[in-house]
């Protein structure tokens, strides 16, 4: 137990600087993606759960960790995640975006927090009546990694599956160099692979110069490591999401390996059982919060609860170093956003369930059929949201 908690606090901190320093938070990488075809967090984002699904696979495989998250799959999946999506976009930060800003300093996402708890509240006292008339009927089979069920050994599995992402990414890349080229060099690139930018022949070139991009790209990313002059002060910028995706990746496998895979809500939602526990109320004696959350073996602190109370820490620490901590008083047009969000990502990430990371991140990772679902749910109400908020001036995609 005391080697699990020091694990928690080394995991959670660790977690904290780099989502701080990384700006690490899956609305900056959907909804700045959607609003402004701006990819710089989606890539990170890309290169985080590859790289962990690949890893994870490979101590499954040998029989170093902890075991699966593997809810029930069905359309419980794109329903909840589609609501935890509008509302993390609405809110303006995903479960561990909130908690990187709360450590900063921003008492919007204080407030956020407050009413993911909320949700949490609200969704555990509806529980013995969503139980009848939401998740038996809309989950249709038992939870299943597709680690587990695949004849082909996981090792092998998880690095098909990056060889297609990577192909898949390449393309796009790709065809969105020579597309809006005309005459620019990636154009030119297309056509030195023999292809033809807005020609069938692009087809064949595409993926060329997507990869070419990458291992440009990669390169170039690593290069830069070995042209900072002054350490010190370039650990107080902001880093390179990739930088993040790297630590973020390590530090999962840590965990996957010595306690479980990484969730945010989970842990949060035990949070508000434990603190409701401490000024009077019977949590116990809800049958999500006792039996459920925590497996009836009475409420109190677990190894998970103390990790995500870390990555506050983490994140308040990285922020002091950078000199970006300051106590931020939201606007008053702006408490809507935290309250509304808040309350929609507590009660949509209890109704998927998951949230970005459980879902998104952790869940895909390990390939789990109920948060490919989710996923798709959680990105289709970011889509929704953005193009409502920016109704207006309209999206790039």
């Amino acid at each position: 137990m005391v080697s699990n908690v020091l694990t928690a606090l080394v995991v959670g901190v660790g977690l904290g600087v780099f989502l701080q320093k990384g700006r690490f938070c899956f609305v900056h990488a959907f909804r700045d993606f959607f609003a402004f075809k701006d990819s710089r967090v989606t890539k990170a984002v890309l290169v985080a759960t590859t790289l962990t699904m690949v890893f994870w696979s490979i101590a499954y495989a040998l029989g170093y960790y902890q075991g699966f998250w593997t809810p029930g799959w069905g359309l419980t999946g794109l329903v909840g995640g589609f609501v935890f999506g509008v509302g993390m976009t609405y809110a303006g930060g995903c479960a561990s975006g909130t908690l990187y800003r709360a450590g900063q300093g921003y008492l919007h996402f204080w407030l956020t927090l407050t009413f993911m708890g909320v949700g949490y509240a609200a969704f555990t006292a509806a529980f013995p009546t969503l139980e009848s008339a939401y998740f038996e009927p809309l989950t249709v089979g038992g939870g299943v990694t597709l680690f587990a069920v695949s004849p082909v050994p996981a090792p092998v599995l998880a690095l098909g599956v990056a060889g297609v992402v990577l192909l898949a990414y390449a393309t796009i890349v790709g065809r969105s160099a020579a597309g809006g080229a005309g005459g620019t060099d990636d154009g030119a690139a297309v056509r030195a692979d023999g292809g033809t930018p807005t020609s069938r022949g692009l087809g064949a070139s595409a993926p060329v110069v997507g990869l070419r991009q990458f291992v440009a790209g990669t390169r170039a990313y690593f290069r830069g490591f070995a042209e900072i002059d002054d350490w010190k002060a370039a650990s107080k910028r902001p880093w390179d999401p990739r930088t993040a995706a790297l630590g973020i990746t390590a530090l999962a496998v840590l965990w996957f390996t010595q306690v479980s895979i990484v969730g945010v809500t989970g842990p949060e939602a035990r949070w508000t059982g434990y603190l409701l526990q401490q000024v009077g109320v019977d949590v116990g004696s809800f049958e999500y919060w006792g039996s459920v959350l925590f497996q009836g073996q009475g409420v109190g602190l677990t190894v998970d609860m103390i990790m995500i109370a870390a990555v506050i820490l983490g994140a308040f620490l990285a922020a002091i170093w950078s000199g970006d901590f300051s106590v931020r008083i939201p606007k008053r047009r702006r408490v809507p956003n935290a309250v509304v969000g808040g309350f929609m990502m507590g009660a949509g990430s209890r109704l998927a369930p998951g949230c970005n990371i459980g879902n998104i991140y952790s869940g895909l990772a390990e390939l789990s059929v109920h948060s490919f679902i989710a996923t798709a749910g959680i990105i289709a109400g970011v889509y929704v949201m953005t193009h409502w908020i920016y109704r207006d001036v309209g999206c790039a995609i």
